[in-house]
C-alpha cells in the first residue's frame, strides 16, 4: 500500500510541476495537470498489472 501512495504522491508532484512550466492559461494547466496525472497512474498501474504475470 505504501508504494502506492508514494507513486501518488510522486504523480501529483510531477503534474504540477508539468502544469507550472506548460503555456497557456489557468483552465489549460489545470485541464493538462489532471491529465498528465492520470496518465501517470493508470500507465504505472496497467504495467504492475503486465509485470506480476512474468516469472522474474
Amino acid at each position: 500500500m505504501i508504494h502506492f501512495l508514494y507513486l501518488i504522491g510522486f504523480a501529483v508532484a510531477l503534474a504540477v510541476v508539468f502544469a507550472a512550466f506548460t503555456k497557456g492559461d489557468i483552465n489549460a494547466k489545470l485541464k493538462y495537470g489532471v491529465k498528465s496525472f492520470a496518465q501517470f497512474v493508470l500507465i504505472s498501474l496497467l504495467l504492475a498489472w503486465i509485470f506480476y504475470f512474468i516469472p522474474w
